[in-house]
């Protein structure tokens, strides 16, 4: 089955996503990641989404710290085990590895990578290659061109452009490449991303990029030195209809 084949259906003109990424779990689950318990900040934000109405929920990647099968397990049973009730949609991060996402994907995980209705439709892009940077493979990149055919946004966890700090070391190597094919098609109103493990903005043409805030910790801005910072877990609210795009990211308190 190609990336894109299967398809999720949301008959509505908006719909309202929240996006929510880099967990960074361990098989324990009093694991710490610098000092962080990183389970209990997940479960803090999958509570903190349950309170609000969206119609599904994107992971966008770094499930995993230690890459065992038995973090993946953990993700699902905290999922299980929240109060959030829609689905849970994924796309995979530097850290994870996609047979082990598929085999936590049923119940409330969903495989789907593309979400479609009368708002438009959401696309979950592939961007792990074989090193911590992004790629996106010809296949992959045309498959997604084909899809471009009504008003979209899309995820993925590398970041396409630099954000002048120190994971552009491992950023997704072919981004020029991404963003030009979105913006080619006139279609593509936002770029979702994690990944940089912090709140950014930026524009690629007349393209909104937007990187979404870790729930585990994020990493100080424009250095090139490896700095973390503890200032709580972090999720992403966004509304879509056929007009286009609001969003903002909601901080948890520490």
């Amino acid at each position: 089955m190609a990336w894109f084949d299967a398809e999720l259906r949301v008959e509505k003109s908006q719909i309202r996503i929240a996006h929510f990424t880099d967990s960074h779990l361990f098989a324990d689950q009093t694991g710490e990641y610098f000092g962080v318990n990183t389970a209990l900040n997940f479960e803090r934000t999958l509570a903190a989404m349950a309170q609000e109405e969206f119609d599904f929920v994107v992971f966008g990647g770094d499930l995993t710290q230690d890459h065992s099968a038995e973090s993946y397990q953990l993700f699902a049973r905290l999922v299980a085990q929240s109060p959030l009730q829609c689905p849970v949609l994924w796309v995979p991060g530097n850290h994870d590895d996609v047979s082990l996402l598929e085999e936590i994907s049923c119940g409330q995980i969903f495989c789907h990578k593309r979400v479609c209705g009368p708002f438009g439709q959401v696309l979950l892009v592939n961007s792990k290659s074989e090193t911590p940077a992004g790629w996106c493979n010809e296949e992959h990149m045309a498959e997604l061109a084909h899809h471009l055919n009504r008003k979209t946004i899309v995820f993925a966890h590398h970041h396409p452009k630099p954000i002048d700090g120190y994971l552009d070391k491992h950023m997704l190597e072919n981004g020029p490449k991404l963003l030009n094919t979105l913006v080619d098609t006139n279609q593509v109103v936002g770029l979702f991303h994690g990944h940089v493990h912090h709140e950014y903005q930026q524009r690629f043409r007349a393209l909104p990029v937007f990187a979404t805030p870790a729930t585990s910790i994020q990493f100080e801005k424009y250095t090139v030195d490896w700095q973390q910072r503890d200032l709580g877990p972090a999720y992403r609210q966004i509304s879509f209809t056929e007009h286009g795009i609001e969003t903002e990211v909601r901080w948890l308190e520490r």
